[in-house]
């Protein structure tokens, strides 16, 4: 056996639209995760503070107020809550990538925060393009969200839910070296098997260790939603942790909230890249290859005289 990392997908849900409270939920995870000796902790999708599902079951015109309640509930990055995490990441000395609601300005982005074992932020990224109805809650990124974060651990990427359906934004990522990739996505959605071959596909392709981590729909949170609410289903959990050949170490675990464990033995990186290397050997670059551009993209530009 070679290099092994212990890793966590916790399958959490959160305190509806309750930064603080999911703030220190989220922190209470990740000291127990550490305690169980993971080096590396995942959560949802929008876990900080939920996700938006009445964009989903309302009509559009009557949900002003939970966007409003959203906005009022989101994350600045760097703030005070992004502080309240990295110390939680630092005393327990792991690598932490949590899903979060991010808000710059008057704009909202589904994004991740990705916070190191010293506590210090070492990025995030947001959705590029929000799918269906999240278009009406939240913006979308750029070129700068598809980077990776060389660790201690080692080559880390992540992509949000249905972005894992975008065969470009994946070859991106796993072209950049990525070993362990984090997959986040809400809870009550897993359905017709879709997270599952999405996980699964992904590890195989890239050749890499997909952490993947959905939360859980309780009924206190579809009673919140009201009038729609009637239309999900609690429950609705696939976490899961999955090797590079697509087999699962971990998991899935389809209902409830709970904490689940595997390590990552890096070999098996080596063993599937001996046979099939995506961004190597079994690449074409003179007859197919990706272009990113990483520039920021503003609406605005002032050229001064």
């Amino acid at each position: 056996m070679g290099r092994t990392v212990k890793v966590a997908a916790a399958q959490l849900a959160p305190v509806f639209l309750d930064r603080a409270a999911t703030v220190a939920k989220t922190c209470d995870a990740i000291a127990e995760a550490a305690r169980n000796g993971a080096q590396l902790v995942a959560f949802p999708e929008s876990f900080i503070p939920g996700y938006p599902y009445w964009a989903m079951v309302r009509d559009p015109l009557s949900i002003g107020e939970f966007n409003r309640r959203l906005f009022d509930a989101s994350l600045e990055i760097p703030g005070p809550d992004c502080a309240t995490l990295s110390d939680a990441t630092k005393k327990a000395r792991c690598h932490v990538v949590v899903g979060l609601t991010e808000r710059e300005g008057s704009t909202l982005y589904n994004a991740q925060l990705v916070i190191g074992p010293d506590g210090v932020i070492l990025g995030k990224r947001r959705k590029l393009m929000p799918t269906s109805h999240e278009r009406m809650v939240w913006g979308h990124g750029d070129g700068r969200d598809l980077a990776v974060w060389n660790t201690g651990l080692g080559v880390l990427g992540a992509l949000i839910c249905y972005e894992h359906s975008n065969a470009l934004y994946r070859y991106a990522i796993q072209a950049q070296g990525e070993q362990i990739h984090i997959a986040n996505w809400p809870g009550g959605i897993a359905i017709n098997g879709i997270i599952d071959a999405a996980a699964r596909h992904y590890a195989f392709e890239g050749q890499c260790f997909v952490i993947n981590v959905t939360a859980v729909l309780t009924e206190e949170i579809i009673a919140a939603l009201g009038q729609g609410g009637e239309k999900l289903k609690s429950g609705g959990g696939y976490s899961a942790i999955i090797a590079p050949n697509g087999r699962f170490l971990a998991g899935p675990k389809e209902s409830g909230e709970t904490i689940l464990y595997a390590d990552l033995d890096f070999d098996s990186i080596t063993n599937m890249k001996m046979i099939v290397d995506s961004a190597g050997h079994y690449a074409r670059p003179d007859v197919v290859r990706l272009h990113i551009d990483r520039r920021a993209q503003h609406p605005l530009v002032i050229d001064e005289a």
